[in-house]
């Protein structure tokens, strides 16, 4: 299990490291390609949709797959996909390249959890699950800004080809490490259908989406936002990708270490409100070192909230895993995919002004709807 848990982080690592590309690359892939920032992060908006309808499409037909040939195929699809991206001569051109490019991630997010799930002992499943999530924080931690900083130097082309080298690496470790036979449990149909009825994991998948739409209203334009508001340089725009991913992970480590002793419920209302925190907070950050302190509570909850939330899906009905993961990614996504939308929306139309506030009304539905599903778990009802 050691061996499959550290590919699997891996993969993450490769995967967070595609979904953040676009982000941290912002500056210089829509000065290159000739679009403004709004319409440059449109492709975070039609990859995070393709992703949310992928998640659980895929895996209701790709339930029966062995899970060693289809995480490794996930990864090659990705780095084929971003290697094509980096070639794409227009906006119009790569568009389309990067919503098939990430039907990958949809795929292979939800499905390291559901191996994982199986290969792990039940009473270590939550911190296991988290593990494999560490590789989101790395991808922060170390993609986000070296992304940023190989497309301001570089280009963002050499930032996705960097994207499909560290995919092909992770293939190769996935396909080394995990054995053969992994297959949770297929679901049918009827059973897709109690998932989607339940209106507690309903709720549960629903946090995710509400506080993914809050992320993303900002989290999009950061590179932007650091750049025009802040007047910070390119140096100072890849230290606070690195500061942020660097809270992150250290978020992400803390969970994994207490949520099985915490709880899982408990550690998503709290990382949401370490979040909704700095949203509050935004609009006195004036200065690089200012924004830095900010950001603190969001990155540390950032990455682990979505870790808890995929361990309280999985604690509460593992008969379901399989699809309450999936449709957890899914919810990921369209939270980015709404998040990323409104947010350039409303970038277009009054700057960057309005973005944290509506951001924080987001976190704070998110909040809400956790503390209600607190309440129904606690009061026994599913």
């Amino acid at each position: 299990m050691t061996r499959a848990s550290r590919a699997l982080l891996a993969g993450n690592f490769a995967i967070g490291c595609g979904v953040m590309v676009t982000a941290g690359s912002l500056n210089d892939l829509a000065n290159s390609l000739q679009v403004s920032a709004a319409v440059g992060g449109q492709l975070i908006t039609v990859a995070a949709v393709a992703m949310g309808v992928g998640a659980p499409l895929l895996a209701a037909t790709m339930g029966h797959w062995d899970r060693r040939r289809l995480l490794t195929l996930a990864l090659l699809w990705y780095a084929a996909g971003h290697a094509v991206s980096a070639l794409m001569p227009s906006f119009a051109a790569l568009l389309p390249v990067r919503v098939f490019s990430m039907l990958a991630a949809a795929v292979f997010t939800p499905q390291a959890a559901a191996a994982i799930s199986v290969l792990a002992p039940p009473e270590q499943r939550g911190r296991a699950i988290t593990y494999i999530f560490l590789g989101w924080s790395l991808a922060s931690v170390l993609g986000m800004p070296a992304h940023s900083y190989v497309a301001e130097t570089l280009g963002w082309r050499w930032a996705f080809a960097l994207v499909a080298t560290l995919s092909v690496g992770a293939a190769w470790g996935v396909w080394r490490a995990l054995p053969d036979g992994v297959r949770p449990r297929p679901l049918s149909l009827g059973n897709w259908g109690t998932a989607l009825s339940n209106p507690l994991f309903m709720g549960m998948v629903a946090v995710t989406a509400l506080s993914g739409a809050g992320q993303f209203t900002l989290f999009s334009y950061f590179a932007p936002y650091y750049r025009q508001t802040l007047g910070a340089s390119a140096g100072g725009v890849s230290f606070l990708f690195l500061w942020f991913g660097a809270f992150g992970l250290l978020g992400n480590l803390l969970l994994s270490r207490g949520i099985d002793r915490w709880g899982a419920t408990r550690c998503v209302n709290f990382t949401l409100a370490l979040m909704a925190l700095s949203l509050a907070a935004w609009p006195l950050a004036g200065s690089v070192s200012g924004m830095a302190l900010v950001l603190v509570p969001w990155a540390l909850g950032c990455f682990s909230s979505n870790s808890a939330q995929q361990a309280r899906l999985s604690g509460s009905a593992p008969a379901y895993a399989s699809a309450l993961l999936a449709l957890n990614t899914s919810a990921i996504y369209v939270g980015q995919a709404v998040g990323a939308g409104g947010g350039g929306a409303l970038l277009a139309a009054g700057g960057f002004a309005l973005l944290p506030w509506a951001a924080l009304a987001w976190m704070g539905a998110a909040i809400g709807l956790s503390l209600w599903v607190a309440r129904r778990m606690k009061a026994g009802h599913g």
